[in-house]
C-alpha cells in the first residue's frame, strides 16, 4: 500500500529500516535557518536524513526577481532526491516539528517531480517522541538510487499568470498565511503587507486540530467544499508567502479528495518584487 497524503506514527515506526522507505526530517525555522539541522543533529528518527528548506528544497535567490524559496530545477533536485536514496520503489515518508508546513513543501514537491508515494507523517515529530518511539542522533545517509523525475509542470502558476487573470471571476485565489498578514497587520516577514486583491483567506493552521494533527477528511471536505464553492479544486490557486505553508494547504485538500490544486509558489515575496503589482489590504471577502 502506498501513503501519499499522511501517515501515522505506529505505520511509520513498523517499517523502519526497510530499504524501500526513506524518512526525510525537514524541521527549520523562517528566523533562524540553521535551527532545524541542529534539532535532527540532537535526535531524529532512526534512518532519517535531513532536508534543509533553503539548500536543499529551493533554488538561488535573485533578489528584486523571486520569493524568498524559489522552486530549485528539476534536474537538480532530482539528483537530490538520487543522493537521499529515492527511487520510483521507494515510499517517503517527511515530518517536521510544525504540523507539516516545512514537510509539506517538501511532500508537494515529490508530487509534482512525479513521485507519489511520499506521506507527511500526521503530528510530526513531537507525536514521535510523545509516543516514546526511537530515536537516533547525527547524521544519517541513505545508498544513492536514480531518481527519474516527471515534472508535472502544470501545477505551478506563476505571478504573470495570476496577474493576468485578477479581473476574471473563475479565478479563485487562496492565501494560506495567517489572517492577520493576510489583512496586512503584523508583517514581520516580508518588506510589504497585504494580499493579492480577490484572494481568500485560507490560513493552513486551519487544517489541524488542537491536537496538532490534521482534521478528519470529513472535516476538510466541508471546509474546502465551502471555501472553493463552485470552483474544481484543480482550478484553484494557493499561495502564501513563499511558497512553503502553501503545501500544507494542498495537502489538506487532497487529503479530503479533491484534485490537486495550482500553487503561485512565488507567492507573496514574489509578487511584491514588482511595485506594479496590486495589493490589497483587509478582511476576507467572504
Amino acid at each position: 500500500m502506498a501513503y501519499s497524503t499522511l501517515i501515522s506514527t505506529q505505520e511509520t515506526a513498523a517499517h523502519l529500516g526497510q530499504a524501500d522507505w526513506a524518512i526525510i526530517d525537514c524541521r527549520g525555522s523562517l528566523a533562524d535557518p540553521a535551527a532545524g539541522r541542529l534539532r535532527y543533529l540532537e535526535a531524529h528518527i532512526p534512518g532519517a536524513v535531513y532536508a534543509h528548506l533553503d539548500q536543499d528544497l529551493s533554488g538561488p535567490v535573485q533578489a528584486g526577481q523571486t520569493g524568498r524559496h524559489p522552486l530549485p530545477d528539476p534536474q537538480v533536485f532530482a539528483g537530490t532526491l538520487s543522493g537521499w536514496g529515492i527511487d520510483e520503489q521507494v515510499q517517503v515518508v517527511v515530518y517536521d516539528d510544525q504540523g507539516g508546513m516545512f514537510a509539506g513543501r517538501l511532500w508537494w514537491m515529490l508530487r509534482w517531480m512525479g513521485h507519489d508515494a511520499v506521506a507527511v507523517l500526521d503530528g510530526d515529530w513531537r507525536a514521535w517522541t510523545a509516543a516514546e518511539l526511537p530515536v537516533a542522533s547525527q547524521s544519517e545517509s541513505r545508498p544513492p538510487r536514480r531518481f527519474a523525475p516527471n515534472v508535472r509542470h502544470h501545477w505551478v502558476v506563476t505571478a504573470e499568470e495570476v496577474r493576468a487573470r485578477l479581473d476574471d471571476p473563475a479565478l479563485t485565489l487562496f492565501d494560506a498565511r495567517g489572517a492577520d498578514r493576510y489583512r496586512g497587520e503584523n508583517e514581520t516577514i516580508d518588506p510589504r503587507g497585504g494580499h493579492i486583491p480577490g484572494a481568500i483567506s485560507a490560513p493552513f493552521a486551519g487544517n489541524l486540530d488542537e491536537t496538532g494533527r490534521f482534521r478528519t477528511p470529513e472535516d476538510l471536505q466541508a471546509c474546502y467544499t465551502h471555501l472553493l464553492g463552485d470552483t474544481p479544486a484543480e482550478e484553484a490557486v494557493f499561495y502564501c508567502g513563499s511558497g512553503v505553508s502553501a503545501a500544507h494547504d494542498l495537502l489538506a485538500v487532497t487529503h479530503a479528495g479533491f484534485a490537486m490544486p495550482h500553487l503561485y509558489v512565488g507567492s507573496w515575496s514574489d509578487w511584491i518584487t514588482d511595485p506594479a503589482r496590486p495589493i490589497a489590504t483587509g478582511p476576507n471577502p467572504r
